[in-house]
């Protein structure tokens, strides 16, 4: 999605948000995250503009103060940016791969299931399927990816 992203080509517009479009990213943010609600009021001010940068591809940034705090695709889930995950990292469920898959997950590679099950993988296991979930790695602090699950950890 953002392999070749340069901002001269890729951003077709942007444009601030009436105040009922906003309670609505808002609202939306909550329900995906709630964990972040007692932060949303100083990620987001109601006071300050927020920006929504329409992208190629039917991507959306979510932008407060020239920060990108959210992307979407074709209206789906919101996505936190991976510097919003190093500030709040327990706002979305963990998954940890092995330190193998480190090169090939930041290169752009899915994550299969032997990439979750091996030694050195943890998951949650009360992780339905659909759901945005942070990508660690083993021995790391931070996340090192934000992805979605297409089979429920149970599954896996």
């Amino acid at each position: 999605m953002f392999k070749k992203f340069s901002s001269k080509e890729s951003v077709s517009g942007q444009s601030q948000v009436k105040s009922s479009v906003q309670r609505a990213i808002r609202a939306k943010i909550i329900e995906q995250f709630p964990a972040l609600e007692p932060h949303l009021d100083d990620l987001m001010p109601k006071k300050a503009p927020l920006i929504l940068v329409k992208c190629q591809d039917a991507l959306n940034l979510v932008t407060v103060n020239n920060v990108v705090l959210f992307f979407n695709h074709f209206d789906g889930p919101y996505y936190p940016t991976l510097k919003l995950l190093h500030k709040y990292p327990d706002i979305l469920p963990k998954f940890q791969v092995d330190r193998g898959a480190i090169k090939f997950v930041i290169s752009g590679a899915h994550i299969m299931c032997p990439g979750l099950t091996s030694k050195g993988a943890q998951m949650d296991a009360s992780v339905p399927s659909d759901r945005v979930v942070a990508i660690h790695a083993e021995g790391k602090v931070h996340a090192l990816a934000v992805g979605i699950t297409k089979m429920s950890a149970v599954d896996m």
